[in-house]
């Protein structure tokens, strides 16, 4: 049995007529009453009653018809699904992403945008460290990734990346701190003698990296007294007087009190987002989502 005679033994069924479904298909009437006998004989059951001049569905013909209708509805179904992929108006898309990457303006922006144009499409975002993300895309876990690595990363070749933002490191000191009310930049040697609130370097999250390497730059080797996994506990941390920490000036929207927010000065104080996937893999459905974060 092939679709092909669900297509002839349903055209048949809804003419009740030969010659009628045979003009409907575009073929002759001999092989089209070829392909409906098979049919009868593969199934073991008379699906049409015959006479000179009447056709009409058996009972069996009568529910093998809606079963014919419905498995052809889904062949045409699976097909448009598929043309769908193959053009990138379909698929399914896994998206990692970093705890800030949700806070910058363009991500959610462009996330809603390719939302809206892709009904059919199934995106899925996954909120990972840095690390988590290089090991998931290397595993195929997930398509795409928006890294914040450190300023020493060099990309794999199995690994293909693209810078969309780049974010500057301020500096979050208590608003009682004296270099808070410092108008200029700041030099982070400034901050040697200060106790630093940093996010782990176990998450495989590039902070930590970027800020003890700027401290290293600068002579001195940062006195990091207490980690946390949540850039908000830092913040509040600040507040509390435990100490003061560099994070991407994108953090300072968040709006807790106590806490002031000065730039680091230096071309080399700037945070790098990446969006990076594997070197030759990009279906088209990826492609599309790629395309709404620039070129």
């Amino acid at each position: 049995m092939d679709f092909r005679q669900l297509r002839y033994f349903v055209a048949v069924a809804e003419a009740l007529s030969f010659s009628e479904a045979a003009r409907r298909l575009h073929i002759s009437q001999p092989p089209l009453s070829v392909q409906i006998k098979a049919l009868e004989d593969e199934l073991g059951s008379l699906l049409l009653e015959r006479s000179r001049h009447h056709v009409a569905l058996t009972p069996a013909g009568e529910l093998f018809l809606e079963k014919a209708r419905a498995a052809l509805a889904n062949l045409d179904e699976a097909r448009e699904v598929v043309k769908q992929v193959a053009s990138g108006e379909a698929g399914e898309i896994r998206v990692g992403f970093t705890a800030s990457v949700p806070m910058q303006d363009m991500f959610p922006r462009a996330v809603h945008a390719f939302r809206e144009a892709h009904r059919h499409a199934r995106l899925e975002l996954v909120h990972l460290s840095t690390g988590q993300q290089l090991q998931q895309l290397e595993h195929g876990e997930i398509d795409i990734a928006f890294l914040r690595p450190s300023p020493q990363f060099r990309p794999p070749a199995s690994i293909t990346v693209r810078e969309v933002l780049v974010d500057r490191l301020v500096a979050v000191l208590p608003v009682a701190h004296p270099l808070a009310a410092q108008d200029a930049d700041i030099d982070i040697g400034a901050l040697s003698a200060e106790r630093f609130l940093l996010f782990p370097r176990g998450l495989g999250c590039g902070l930590f990296d970027h800020v003890t390497t700027l401290c290293n730059r600068a002579g001195f080797a940062a006195n990091v007294a207490q980690e946390a996994r949540e850039a908000t506990t830092i913040i509040g941390l600040v507040a509390s007087g435990a100490g003061v920490s560099v994070l991407p000036e994108i953090y300072s929207r968040t709006g807790i009190p106590g806490v002031a927010y000065r730039p680091i000065a230096g071309p080399d104080a700037a945070s790098h987002i990446l969006m990076a996937h594997r070197t030759g893999v990009l279906s088209p459905i990826m492609g599309r989502f790629v395309g709404y974060f620039g070129n």
